[in-house]
């Protein structure tokens, strides 16, 4: 056996931490194991995930690596579909909605099986699936544990679990590192030759461990695809102990007696991202070269160098008011906030861990963060964990631009156009267009095809709403290389959305046809309930978006001045937003009804978020149909609608409605969320959004939704707008944020007291003209001091000014 003891004992001697109560703001604290991965802490470098449930008996920690997926490439398109085409709008032209459904789901739908109704782990489409278990079996565990804490630091991208058995004090530090792109499980003990333990690492399906020596145990497993050879992975874990003695079994590890340990643990799969049709690298040689440049001295510190430098890039801040909350757990919190006692840390700390997920499940070079973001326990996961194109892969990014985590979107942003080349080949088959289209659902394949049913997966702007995050990292960075990188994914979608406009006969609009309003369904006067409808609002609206994007860029750029004459004459001839006899914004062509009500979606708001040609101040009217139209939509939904809900609550400027929202999504989620179900949304106590089922758009998208409550810069003059939407709480009175970024290339910190602004830096990275709603009886100076201008108007006032770059301006009280 080899001998660690000397390095180790150094190493392990600087990782230890000093036992610290929770922070309020910054922590996740519990006073038990974890009964399911909904009460486990989520570790993660983006790529490689664990679920900590902190069993001082049995310790389960669930692991993900982000590209393990059965299934594999496909072709989904159906090459002649569109020969149906001009049929399927004809039906749509002469109110023949019922055939025109019915053709869709005979002719023009993906080819076999789809996504499975969302269980693909047996089809083509294919499931995220778990990497397996990791198991840290203890030998002595006859007698009962007690002084138990489980805490995951935000701040760190540390969990830690304490506990005591017979007067021994233990603790388990996990974490995954962003440097060394490994699982460690650091172990302690008060006294000497005290940690002793079986240590398995297992999967129930498709994978065989054995040990390789008496420290290295070697996880080898293949997915299963239909037609092909499957997805390859490997997973390696090594023991590095001070003292003790190492016994190597078939397919498991036992250590007896040692002083402390870590352990490390390395995943890989052979996936390809710029190429899924090719197999990449083996995936056990990477992970034995991953453990072999494993260097133990330091590995903490390194992490949480680099993890804090990302997650102290921004900070939120609201006054302390209780203490009394820093003995009480997670789950504790939730259930007394829900009962209408204060807590003025909690929003803050769901804030906190939106961050926290983003940076733990999206890093440059990789996938972008799925439906459950890396965090999966399931073989067949919810909806195939996938990416669905309608709302919410889209909402996992809502928070990355304004927090300054642009970084953190490129996998978003290389994924967008990744979908290109399939996305051609579909526009091609049902549309004979140019350009490049997908509809509501995709994988690591890059699928593009409709979904496999008509009620929903015929919707054929879901490509076109990803390319807003592309303009939408300009418009915060006003990086011309990127923007020039990006263009021709921009101005494919341009092109295809301009192909297959049709004029519809009542006004002679220019239209999609056809499509879905997500997932939705309407009424015509005469009963017909269904889905497939020509030019729906939120298709109408991202088709004003896309042009007006791709022909900005391309003035930017000085590109295709023709397309840009094209695309601008179209603009003005697409359906345009209509408010409807109840006094709501229209989410149809048409003033029909919608067969429920209540539903999740509320996608025809999609003009007032993310999309900004809806404003209290530029469309009054359009904005208080938006109003009418959540009024009518009520305050329920799933976590991730009740999220979206929150946005628009805030960009209407109405921070009381918001803070509504925001109880609701925090409010505590009944079960075990195995069962899917599409209503009731909440928070479960590990604080992951209730779909339910868990879905992490709905944390992302609550973040986003503090966000926008707190700080503004959207519209025409992207006017920078600081606590647009404060509610009226006592515990939101006081507060400060440092490191927002602001549409135009600026920085702002600002602090407010009694609900009112009273100092504030903003920083010109770019140099760009910017405008700010000054608050009144405030002034702004720049860096020598000289006043640029005042406000002493009875409310706010809204101001243009010069800048430099990296140019820095004073807020402060007249």
């Amino acid at each position: 056996m080899v001998n660690y003891s000397m390095l180790i004992f150094i190493v392990l001697c600087s990782l230890k931490t000093t036992v610290m109560a929770q922070s309020p703001d910054k922590s996740l604290y519990f006073k038990q194991p974890a009964k399911n991965y909904l009460e486990a802490l989520p570790l993660g470098n983006g790529q490689l995930g664990g679920m900590v449930f902190g069993n001082p008996n049995s310790e389960r920690i669930v692991l993900n690596e982000k590209t393990l997926w059965s299934g594999g490439v496909q072709d989904a398109d159906r090459e002649n579909a569109h020969v149906h085409l001009g049929q399927i709008q004809q039906y749509l032209l002469q109110g023949k909605n019922k055939e025109a459904e019915q053709l869709l789901q005979e002719n023009f739908v993906s080819k076999g099986d789809g996504s499975g109704r969302g269980k693909g782990a047996n089809v083509h489409y294919g499931s995220y699936q778990t990497l397996g278990d990791l198991w840290i079996n203890w030998q002595d565990t006859a007698s009962a544990y007690s002084d138990y804490t489980r805490i995951l630091d935000l701040d760190r991208g540390v969990a830690t679990t304490r506990w005591k058995r017979e007067g021994t004090s233990f603790s388990q530090i996990g974490y995954v590192s962003l440097t060394d792109d490994v699982l460690v499980v650091h172990l302690t003990a008060s006294e000497k030759e005290a940690i002793s333990f079986s240590l398995g690492l297992d999967r129930k399906e498709n994978a065989e461990t054995y040990s390789v020596d008496t420290d290295q145990l070697l996880m080898l497993g293949e997915l299963p695809d239909e037609d092909t050879t499957g997805m390859r992975f490997a997973s390696m874990v090594k023991i590095f102990p001070v003292g003790g003695e190492l016994i190597q079994k078939a397919d498991q590890l036992s250590l007896r007696g040692a002083d402390e340990c870590l352990i490390v643990l390395a995943a890989a799969t052979d996936y390809d991202i710029d190429n899924p049709a090719l197999r990449g690298a083996d995936p056990k040689e990477e992970v034995l070269q991953v453990i072999n440049d494993f260097k133990p001295n330091g590995a903490q510190a390194r992490h949480e160098k680099d993890f804090g430098a990302l997650f102290e890039r921004n900070n939120f801040q609201l006054d302390k008011h209780e203490s009394r909350v820093v003995s009480l757990s997670t789950p504790e919190r939730l259930s007394r906030y829900a009962e209408g006692h204060p807590d003025s840390q909690l929003p803050v700390l769901y804030f906190n861990y939106g961050k926290y997920l983003l940076i733990s499940s999206s890093q440059p070079g990789q996938l972008p963060a799925n439906l459950q973001g890396i965090w999966a326990p399931e073989y067949q996961a919810p909806w195939n964990g996938d990416y669905h194109l309608d709302i919410n892969i889209q909402m996992n990014y809502w928070l990355a631009e304004p927090l300054g985590y642009g970084d953190l979107a490129k996998p978003l942003h290389q994924f967008t156009s990744n979908l290109v080349e399939n996305g051609q080949k579909s526009a091609k088959a049902y549309y004979n267009a140019p350009g490049w289209v997908a509809h509501v659902i995709s994988n690591p394949w890059y699928f593009t095809s409709p979904g496999e049913g008509a009620s929903w997966g015929s919707t054929m702007t879901g490509g076109a709403w990803l390319t807003e995050h592309l303009w939408e990292h300009y418009r915060y960075s006003l990086d011309t290389a990127f923007l020039a990188a990006y263009y021709p994914v921009l101005k494919g979608a341009a092109e295809f959305l301009s192909s297959v406009l049709i004029e519809e006969p009542g006004h002679q609009y220019l239209v999609t046809a056809p499509s879905n309003s997500p997932e939705n369904a309407y009424l015509k006067p005469n009963g017909y309930k269904g889905h497939t409808v020509m030019g729906p609002t939120m298709d109408m609206q991202i088709c004003r978006e896309v042009f007006g994007n791709t022909i900005q860029a391309a003035n930017i750029l000085g590109e295709d001045q023709g397309l840009v004459d094209q695309l601008t004459k179209k603009m003005a001839r697409l359906a345009p937003n209509e408010v409807g006899e109840k006094g709501d914004l229209n989410e149809w062509l048409h003033d029909w009804d919608d067969a429920d009500p209540q539903h999740r979606h509320v996608s025809h708001l999609y003009g007032l978020h993310p999309y900004d040609e809806i404003t209290p101040w530029g469309t009054p009217e359009l904005a208080n149909a938006a109003k009418a139209t959540l009024l009518q939509r009520g305050d329920g939904g799933t976590g991730w609608s009740r999220a979206w809900k929150i946005n628009f609550w805030a960009r209407l400027g109405d921070g009381d409605h918001a803070l509504v929202l925001l109880r609701k999504l925090l409010q505590p989620a009944a079960g075990d969320g195995t069962k899917i179900v599409m209503s009731n949304g909440g928070t479960y106590p590990n604080l992951f959004c209730a779909h339910p089922p868990f879905q992490i758009d709905g944390n992302f998208g609550g973040t986003a939704g503090i966000i926008e409550m707190l700080f503004q810069s959207h519209g025409e003059q992207e006017t920078i707008r600081l606590i647009p939407a404060l509610p009226a709480d006592a515990s939101w009175q006081a507060g400060e944020v440092k490191g927002m970024q602001a549409r135009g290339a600026f920085t702002v910190d600002f602090k407010w007291e009694e609900g009112k602004v009273v100092s504030g830096r903003i920083t010109s990275l770019k140099g760009r003209e910017c405008s700010l709603l000054l608050p009144k009886g405030m002034m702004l100076i720049n860096e020598e001091g000289a006043t640029i201008v005042t406000n002493q108007l009875d409310g706010d006032s809204e101001v243009v000014f010069e800048t430099l770059p990296n140019q820095t301006f004073s807020l402060m009280p007249l």
